[in-house]
């Protein structure tokens, strides 16, 4: 039996996937999800109607990029994309962390904010759902999914009162990605690390195909074009665990990290707050809301606002976990980068020990 990929190019962490399975060379065959595929024969696996879902070659169902990551580099040690060294093995989390939750409102803005992006959303999405059916009602598929999709912009801050903040931090850090991947293949040297799959969610299924952000955003930036391509269709002779010598970290990439720890780490403590509060009276075991009140942060020139969602939590906890489990001479050397980009306040971030089920986390 060949493993299968269920997903949809468009979709944010299919595109993680994607690049992943293709960088390990791991055969699959890449099917686009229909509704009776969605709404049973996923719903009925995974208990959710998600994509991607990953179906192995001996018939188990997995849901979620980063557990189907973890399995896979378990079953397929070649060609790792976690480094060995501390520094690094860290940062891939933190850097995965970051790209899947941090860039969901830039994806989701750059998506449904311009009208033009829409021609390829209702042609993908309503074709994959309704394959045999007239346009007309692929169309209205398509639609009924968008305004589903939609009504999640408020939650990660997509709002019109945000979009010229949105827009110039956009701006900014393409800006450092673009000078980074001028002089590096890939986050940390020559081959792509965990880290490189988190961050080529948003660039993959939104920035990068999307006609709107495609031409805007990533056009006129070629050596960031040029990493989107290498992550989406990797040489199949390409260098594997090519990563810099001595756990060394790119003077490049230091701008990017100190953002990290001065924005996003704001944030996943302000989803903490909220996390902490609520536990005593909620019922263990019990999955956590899916988004809590708004938590805000210095973001540019202004205050970001945006929902808790403590999905995140769970997220940075792999991070914390990948730290916890070294030795103690690994931590110092960790502690020592950190101080360097302003982030050893993620080493002493108390989160409770929560656990995923589906799209939600409970705590233990």
């Amino acid at each position: 039996m060949k493993a299968t990929l269920y997903g949809w190019h468009l979709s944010y962490f299919t595109g993680k996937v994607l690049c992943y399975l293709r960088y390990k060379q791991i055969p699959f065959d890449d099917q686009a999800v229909n509704l009776v595929t969605l709404a049973w024969r996923i719903k009925r696996r995974t208990g959710e109607l998600v994509m991607p879902v990953f179906v192995t070659a001996e018939g188990e169902w997995l849901q979620d990029s980063s557990h189907i990551i973890d399995r896979m580099e378990a079953a397929h040690p070649a060609r790792p994309v976690m480094p060995a060294t501390p520094v690094q093995r860290f940062l891939a989390y933190l850097l995965e962390a970051w790209g899947d939750e941090w860039w969901v409102p830039v994806a989701m803005h750059t998506r449904w904010t311009y009208a033009e992006n829409y021609a390829l959303f209702e042609r993908e999405a309503g074709a994959s759902l309704l394959p045999h059916s007239p346009a007309f009602v692929q169309r209205l598929a398509a639609a009924k999914v968008a305004k589903g999709l939609r009504g999640y912009l408020p939650a990660v801050g997509v709002r019109p009162e945000q979009f010229e903040l949105l827009d110039a931090w956009t701006v900014d850090m393409l800006d450092l990605l673009e000078r980074h991947f001028e002089h590096q293949q890939f986050l940390f040297g020559a081959s792509p690390s965990l880290g490189d799959f988190g961050l080529v969610g948003t660039m993959y299924g939104h920035l990068g195909r999307d006609p709107w952000p495609a031409r805007e955003l990533v056009g006129p930036r070629p050596h960031l074009r040029a990493w989107i391509d290498r992550m989406a269709l990797p040489r199949p002779d390409a260098k594997h665990c090519a990563w810099h010598d001595g756990d060394q970290v790119a003077p490049t990439l230091w701008p990017i990290l100190r953002r990290i720890c001065s924005e996003f780490l704001p944030l996943v403590e302000g989803i903490n707050r909220q996390v902490t509060v609520l536990l005593p009276q909620w019922q263990k075991g019990k999955v956590l809301p899916r988004r809590l009140d708004d938590v805000e942060l210095r973001l540019g020139d202004g205050i970001f606002r945006r929902a808790a969602l403590p999905y995140t939590l769970w997220m940075v906890q792999r991070a914390l976990d990948c730290y916890r489990a070294m030795t103690l001479d690994e931590q110092e050397k960790v502690r020592e980068f950190l101080a360097t980009v302003g982030g050893t306040d993620w080493l002493i971030l108390e989160l409770p020990r929560l656990q995923r089920r589906g799209l939600r986390v409970f705590c233990e």
